[in-house]
């Protein structure tokens, strides 16, 4: 079976073509100009995503050796996202559909993060936790097995995605945030300033991470760098902050859950700290991590979730729309 993946679901223009659970071929285009902005401007995102999907969905045909003939079924992200970018992807793949006469099967942009772990490890048995972390979700999920999640925890604010692009504003660093402060970090001292960490008390798996942007930006407005204070500790010590948050969640999760086996998914799961605290805080638990090219948002994930969906009996069909706000529960 050959899946074409269509992902535009916010900046990233992907396609990606899937055969009986392997990755042929993964095309992504980031959508650059939005650094100028600080931010993905919607708008720009959709024409955007309108003058590159033709040639991407090609560039992925071509590297993969197929043919659009060949292919059996789309898939293709419908939420949640930026309502203008879903809706160019999804009128996109309907089109092509209708005109090859295959199933077109509608993604959870969230669902094929998780997913995207099995692409990482194919031995990967349910049940398991994922931490599904993101520029606009922080989440726990109990993944018992494919259409049965149960929602842990959530944040009630900020995702922690957005608190490292709002930080790295603060800190005058580039976009995304999350690249950005991760470099900065980098021989920082993580433990040269204290920042709060929201909902810490108990046994809470809710996060929050408004209180700690808010306290960034108090301290930098008195901040001074001198011989003892130095900017990349205050950056690693923020990172840090977001870094702990999310393990000790994590880890309360795998405790509560009697799991085995926790994975990481959204683009924060690329953040060598963040692997690297998971690991030692979590040493008899299995922890997997997605391939940093499966982190951000690709299409790899959403042909191989559609495939999988096809597998289990879900019918395509054209009769969906675009859900900005779609969730899992």
């Amino acid at each position: 079976m050959i899946i074409l993946g269509i992902e535009t679901s916010c900046d990233e223009t992907a396609a990606a073509i899937c055969k009986n659970g392997r990755i042929l071929s993964s095309i992504v285009s980031s959508q650059s100009i939005h650094s100028q902005y600080g931010g993905v401007v919607p708008e720009i995102a959709s024409r955007e995503h309108e003058r590159l999907l033709n040639l991407i969905v090609h560039n992925a045909l071509n590297e993969a050796g197929t043919n659009l003939t060949d292919l059996n079924a789309i898939s293709v992200t419908h939420g949640p996202g930026l309502a203008g970018t879903l809706l160019t992807g999804v009128t996109f793949a309907k089109g092509l559909a209708l005109g090859l006469d295959i199933p077109l099967i509608p993604i959870n942009h969230l669902e094929a993060h998780i997913y995207a772990n099995f692409l990482a490890d194919s031995s990967l048995k349910y049940p398991f936790v994922c931490l599904l972390v993101s520029g606009g979700h922080t989440q726990l999920w109990h993944v018992k097995k494919m259409n049965h999640y149960i929602l842990l925890g959530e944040t009630r604010d900020d995702a922690a995605g957005e608190a490292f692009d709002k930080g790295a504003r603060i800190f005058g660093l580039g976009y995304p945030g999350g690249p950005a402060i991760e470099q900065a970090a980098r021989g920082g001292n993580p433990c040269a300033y204290s920042f709060p960490r929201g909902l810490m008390n108990d046994d809470s798996l809710e996060f929050s991470f408004s209180g700690l942007k808010t306290s960034l930006l108090y301290f930098m407005d008195d901040y001074r760098e001198s011989q003892t204070m130095k900017i990349q500790d205050v950056i690693a010590s923020y990172q840090e902050a977001i870094v702990e948050s999310l393990v000790e969640k994590m880890r309360r999760a795998i405790h509560i859950t009697k799991t085995d086996t926790g994975v990481i998914a959204g683009g924060v799961a690329a953040n060598e700290r963040l692997r690297e605290c998971l690991s030692e805080s979590l040493p008899n638990i299995r922890i997997l991590f997605p391939d940093l090219t499966y982190c951000t948002d690709n299409a790899a994930m959403v042909g191989y979730l559609g495939e999988q969906k096809i597998n289990s009996g879900m019918v395509g069909t054209l009769e969906f729309d675009v859900k900005p706000n779609l969730s899992m529960s």
